[in-house]
């Protein structure tokens, strides 16, 4: 007989929660939610007030099963889900599912897992709060209705295979705005002139002049007005300054400072922090408030007086500037300050220690620091002079435990706007003169704003009030997922940049040269993104639109404080975004943004056209519409777009396929395909490194390519059977495994792979049942490059005379398919 049946999210809480509690409890979990709404359009009953219909998860039904045996037996069933609204959500699926009794289920949350957290949370039980539930409901109702809507709409008039939602299409309206602010900005230049001074004792000061000059004429007449001149303080002036700390971590600023810091995905940010909590170590990690409770400030002040002495130690408390913040809930923060370690895995330890200095910093003294102006008078110019600027820090305070970073637009804008060197300063006197060592003129150019990492797209939706703390990661990942938004890490160009120098009677003039525009984990839009946020924005604003999606996230805040009624809110939105669905139907696929004709081939006179086909961007060489014309096709390059893609680069894309050169006395042949670049030789693909372009690549390379793919291939196969090829026995990454035909087949325990015979690995297969593909009728697997590229292969060239591009199986007739992997659950 159960006692206590306590029901939480995750296992990995059941082992540490059933310590605390004692023999009277049993802890299980319900591995997340229990039900959903099914994956068709009988979910929701619009008719009679958006009623969802819930089936449970077909992987959880044995759980469902095994719950409620033991929910049966015991005198009380507590459910422990997270203390948010999809915490709620999942306690309330699981009191229906299990149909318990209201008289024997309590509620309880807690936002640690501690001893005292878990004792103090079956204290103080409550009932499952339906206005929290309401919220979350809403939401995914909201949202279920904007997919399966929006996305047919889609499939039809973009490309098969898209998919639409009310936060993710904002997500990526932000990164294609961003990549077209980046794309239309004019970079302008101004010389920077900056002096290098002896400052005695075998010290240097540097300064800078305030003024920057547009033109090198101007600055070059600034640096010759400089010849004989002399230097001399005209004066020092000192500030005393301080600097307090930032608040603790919120979800959205946890993630931007891993990601700064550590260099964490928002994902892995999240699974990470997941493991710290369930393992006790920190608070609960989806939160937006930086609220600390009595015993964490009284934890903090322990571990910092003992660390650092009283001095060090400074009791504050933070507002959340955001008004749907949820002050009762916590910063995130450490369960215990005193405890450095977080176990042995390196990323926790990493990440806890950022969370533990941040929150131990916001709870110590301000930094105080001096901060100090030198004036430095031309004598050949008067009224004209340099300033350097340095501070000394005279007392750390937070600053020894920890300093928050900046994103790279900040530190763009702290480069473009400073005057000075923020150093500490030799010591300097009043009318001191100073030696000049060196005088010169940089050439500086302006950037363009800075791409969105991960992190700084969260940053910019918390910002507009689009999502919460539970939705950031998700909403990441999805646009990713869905072919949207790549991450990517793009080399910069080289530039020229003048710098002048004044040397004995005259002015030296160098031309250097620097790489700008490089990108390290960077979100960059798809032509899908940029064509789907122009269909969006044009035919269906409101979904789009910042303020309403920031308003719909304030609606489903009052829902949960139980101001205002979810089905209500849903009817206000359901009505006009349906009569816009069904105005969409008329719109004409020509009006799209997918197709762009770019101008006509020099040699022959055809046209050329940039397209969006199933496996992406692409040009077309040639009347795509007459049937008997057999048009050239090729891919677009990583970072080139339809809407911008020049004639000049469209011709260099005929270019491939290119023969690379020869190998063992056949070509090599270089293109580009719809896994990638690759080099084909005796019929078979190699994909090409990511570091390696199929318009550059030597036969070198390419020989390296292929006898390394081949070594790789020996490693990996333990045993081959002349008399049936098709089947292998490899080396896999989990360990040796059978290849018969397509399908992978498991070696039973205790037998060994070098000596299966040809009959018993037949054995084996016949008795694997084949694999059924994912996803009915949009679910089917994309094959690995290099064994599948024939597909997307080029055939062989025209003559150079009529055509000098290559005829490929075109993308774009497989427009009216759709794409593999990249769909919603689809609407019937």
């Amino acid at each position: 007989m159960v006692k206590n049946l306590v029901i939480v999210e995750s296992p990995a809480k059941a082992k540490t929660i059933e310590g605390y509690l004692g023999q009277d409890f049993v802890v299980r979990s319900s591995y997340g939610h229990v039900r959903d709404l099914p994956k068709d359009n009988n979910a929701i009953d619009i008719a009679n007030g958006f009623k969802p219909t819930y089936v449970v998860s077909a992987d959880k039904r044995e759980l469902i099963a095994q719950l409620k045996k033991l929910s049966k037996e015991a005198e009380m069933v507590w459910l422990a889900s997270d203390d948010d609204r999809e915490g709620e959500a999942i306690s309330w699926h699981l009191a229906e599912t299990l149909n318990l009794p209201i008289a024997k289920t309590k509620r309880i949350v807690f936002r640690e897992i501690t001893k005292n957290a878990i004792l103090g949370a079956i204290a103080n039980p409550r009932e499952v709060d339906q206005n929290l539930v309401n919220a979350q409901q809403a939401r995914r109702v909201l949202d279920r209705l904007v997919g399966f809507e929006l996305s047919p709409v889609l499939w039809k008039k973009v490309k098969p295979g898209l998919s639409a939602g009310r936060v993710q299409s904002v997500a990526v309206r932000l990164v294609v705005e961003r990549e077209r602010e980046v794309s239309h900005f004019l970079s302008a230049s101004a010389y920077r002139i900056v002096a290098r001074f002896d400052a005695g004792r075998g010290a240097v000061l540097e300064a800078e002049l305030p003024t920057r000059y547009k033109v090198r004429e101007e600055a070059e007449a600034f640096l010759q007005r400089c010849l004989g001149a002399t230097y001399q303080i005209e004066s020092l002036d000192k500030k005393p300054g301080k600097r307090s700390p930032a608040a603790p971590f919120t979800t959205s600023t946890l993630q931007q400072e891993a990601s700064r810091k550590l260099g964490f995905s928002v994902a892995q940010t999240m699974s990470v922090a997941q493991k710290l909590y369930e393992a006790g170590k920190i608070s609960y990690m989806r939160t937006d408030s930086v609220n600390l409770s009595g015993e964490a400030l009284a934890g903090a002040q322990a571990a910092i007086t003992a660390a650092y002495g009283a001095e060090y130690h400074h009791t504050r408390t933070f507002k959340t500037k955001s008004a749907s913040a949820q002050e009762a809930h916590e910063a995130i923060r450490p369960t215990d300050f005193g405890a450095v370690k977080a176990g042995s895995d390196a990323s926790e330890q990493r990440l806890y220690d950022l969370i533990r200095k941040r929150a131990m910093a916001s709870q110590m003294a301000e930094a105080v620091i001096e901060r100090t102006t030198a004036v430095i008078g031309i004598s050949t110019q008067p009224g004209v002079t340099f300033t350097a600027t340095g501070e000394v820090i005279t007392f750390e305070g937070f600053l020894k435990v920890y300093a928050e970073s900046k994103d790279d637009d900040d530190e763009e804008e702290a480069k473009d706007g400073e005057s000075s060197f923020s150093r500490g300063l030799p010591p300097l006197s009043i009318g001191q003169n100073l030696p000049l060592q060196r005088l010169s003129a940089t050439e500086r150019f302006s950037a363009p704003p800075a791409r969105y990492t991960e992190a700084s797209l969260v940053k910019k939706l918390e910002e507009m009030g689009i999502g919460r703390p539970s939705t950031y990661a998700p909403t990441i990942s999805t646009v990713q997922k869905r072919g949207y938004v790549e991450k990517d890490t793009r080399e910069g160009k080289e530039r020229a940049f003048h710098v002048l120098t004044l040397e004995g009677n005259g002015v030296n003039t160098e031309i250097k040269t620097e790489n700008y525009g490089a990108e390290k984990a960077k979100l960059f839009p798809t032509d899908t993104a940029m064509v789907v946020n122009d269909f969006l924005v044009e035919h269906f604003p409101v979904i789009v639109d910042y303020q309403f999606t920031a308003k719909v996230e304030d609606e489903f805040d009052q829902i949960a404080n139980g101001h205002e009624n979810w089905t209500q809110m849903l009817t206000g939105f359901y009505g006009k975004f349906h009569a816009t669905i069904e105005a969409g139907q008329d719109i004409e696929r020509s009006t799209l943004g997918s197709t762009r004709e770019i101008g006509v081939h020099p040699e022959t006179g055809e046209k050329i056209t940039a397209r969006l086909g199933r496996y992406g961007p692409y040009v077309a060489l040639g009347d795509t519409t007459d049937p008997e014309v057999k048009p050239a096709y090729a891919n677009l390059r990583k970072g080139q777009f339809i809407e911008s893609i020049t004639l000049d680069e469209a011709l260099d894309l005929f270019k491939l396929p290119r023969v690379v050169g020869e190998f063992e006395g056949k070509d090599m042949t270089a293109n580009l395909g719809r896994f990638g670049p690759y080099i084909r030789h005796d019929s078979k693909f190699y994909s090409l490194t990511k570091e390696q372009d199929p318009h550059t690549i030597t036969a070198e390379e390419g020989v390296a390519l292929i006898e390394n793919k081949r070594k790789t291939d020996a490693e990996r196969l333990i045993k081959s059977f002349p008399e049936n090829p098709d089947i292998q026995v490899l080396n896999g990454r989990f360990g040796p495994y059978i290849v018969a035909g397509k399908k992978n087949v498991k070696i039973p325990k205790g037998e060994e792979p070098t000596e299966l015979t040809l009959a018993r690995c037949q054995e084996l297969a016949d008795a694997t049942p084949d694999k059924p593909a994912k996803g009915g009728r949009f679910g089917k697997k994309a094959a690995p490059a290099a064994k599948e590229e024939k597909a997307d292969t080029p055939a062989k060239k025209k003559p150079a005379a009529k055509k000098p591009a290559a005829k490929k199986k075109p993308a774009a007739k497989a427009a009216a398919k759709p794409a593999a992997k990249k769909a919603p659950a689809k609407a019937k």
